[in-house]
């Protein structure tokens, strides 16, 4: 019962719901949590959970919630996790702090792709679910939004330090989203008639003094000119201290930031530079595209002609396996993260300098250990695949540095590549593997004999 991550789909966009309420501890917890999951069962419109996940998966029934709740459960609080099979991706956990602690809930969403909610109808189930939960359990604050434009609103710090919001929480109205609740505390700091009167799509003082306030119809359009208008004025009524043509300024540069932008990268960095853009925050993909589509890297410089090749100085059987050797380091290194490191393929070099970005390497390792063991490692390795996929040929020298590989009519200094290509996180792309064993490929000459290292 294998559930669909929400990491199992393309990069786009996602609804969050973030929900910090509080229910009643006295009566018996199935009791208190019915119209949590009435509401939800009611009003999960084509993204019900179908999987509940405690210390085991199971099925989604009633009984399945309160095992995997007893499951977890401790001295402090218990928490479960809800997810489905199909799309849309769903990612839900809920939360519950246990006595003598006060008897908080939290509750979680995240729906992927965001585009799903761009339904009116559906939209206003999500609306009505999250109005039935904060009738019920009240709120210090709820919010739902597109993950990408919270981010972008640096929620939930909003420029604060972690100590200052963890303390203070939403004391006061930093940003108004698609969807909101706000408390009791808030709504009187605000003052009940200017809440109430806020210009947006719905606006309602529930029965336990919170007040629930949408500002569009749909979820997915909060990025048109006419959502960030309302959105604008909604937060410029609630702050009176803010101007609205700032605000909406403010939005409208979220908007062009989070705008799709078209992917041209080098052909020879596609496969690479599209890993990069899917690693970034969703948030930062568009800029990331923009920004390697405007980008080139240098022209490969570790080659010469052939005719003028270093003439080889050692004894070639016994450099071959020093060579060799260094290469199996590597992918003794790599082949539990990086298992396609044994297939010694130009695939296999676009994946290490993926996974050597991801990690970022030369940051995160010791500097004297990347020159004296990973260096050597990534260069006999290179060095192995372009004998084995171009045809090329060892040339050995006493100096590491100086190895060659020939192929066609250039020979090539892989030992030099990986010195130049573990300086910093940025020169694993404009020095990456992949690059220079493309730019050989272009100047292979077909015939050229090859000898495999070792």
């Amino acid at each position: 019962m294998k559930p669909l991550s929400v990491h199992d789909l393309k990069p786009e966009d996602s609804l969050l719901l973030t929900f910090d309420g509080a229910y009643d501890s006295r009566g018996a917890l199935e009791r208190e949590l019915e119209p949590f999951l009435e509401a939800l069962e009611k009003h999960a419109d084509g993204w019900m959970p179908d999987v509940v996940e405690g210390k085991r998966r199971r099925k989604y029934v009633r009984s399945a919630i309160w095992k995997a709740l007893e499951e977890a459960r401790d001295e402090a609080s218990t928490s479960l996790g809800l997810y489905r099979k199909e799309w849309p991706a769903l990612d839900m956990s809920l939360l519950l702090w246990l006595p003598p602690r006060p008897p908080e809930l939290a509750i979680f969403i995240k729906v992927k792709p965001l585009s799903f909610f761009s339904e009116e109808q559906r939209c206003l189930h999500f609306v009505e679910m999250v109005r039935a939960w904060a009738s019920r359990y009240p709120v210090s604050h709820a919010v739902a939004h597109s993950i990408a434009d919270r981010n972008l609103a640096d929620s939930p710090s909003f420029g604060r330090e972690q100590a200052v919001w963890h303390r203070d929480g939403f004391d006061k109205v930093y940003e108004v989203f698609w969807l909101n609740v706000f408390g009791p505390e808030l709504v009187r700091a605000v003052g009940r008639e200017r809440m109430l009167s806020t210009p947006a799509w719905r606006v309602e003082e529930l029965p336990n003094g919170c007040v629930l306030l949408v500002t569009w119809p749909t979820a997915a359009d909060f990025a048109r000119d006419e959502a960030r208008q309302a959105q604008a004025r909604a937060h410029a009524h609630l702050r009176p201290d803010l101007d609205f043509d700032t605000v909406l300024r403010t939005l409208r540069e979220r908007s062009a930031t989070l705008a799709p932008v078209e992917p041209c990268f080098p052909p020879d960095l596609a496969p690479l530079l599209s890993r990069v853009v899917d690693d970034v925050a969703i948030h930062e993909r568009q800029r990331k595209i923009a920004e390697l589509n405007a980008w080139r890297p240098p022209e490969p410089r570790e080659w010469r002609a052939a005719d003028t090749a270093l003439p080889s100085d050692v004894d070639e059987a016994r450099a071959l396996a020093r060579y060799s050797l260094h290469a199996e380091r590597l992918v003794a290194m790599l082949h539990t993260q990086v298992p396609s490191v044994l297939e010694a393929t130009p695939e296999s070099l676009t994946d290490i300098d993926f996974y050597f970005w991801h990690e970022d390497v030369p940051k995160t390792r010791l500097r004297e250990v990347l020159d004296e063991h990973v260096v050597p490692a990534v260069g006999a390795y290179l060095g192995q695949v372009l004998v084995y996929t171009l045809d090329g040929q060892w040339i050995p020298r006493d100096r590491l540095m100086e190895a060659q590989v020939r192929v066609g009519d250039r020979v090539w200094f892989p030992m030099i590549r990986a010195w130049y290509y573990l300086r910093s996180h940025e020169s694993l792309l404009s020095s990456s593997l992949t690059q220079l064993y493309r730019e050989a490929e272009r100047h292979r000459v077909s015939g050229a004999g090859g000898t495999r290292g070792g």
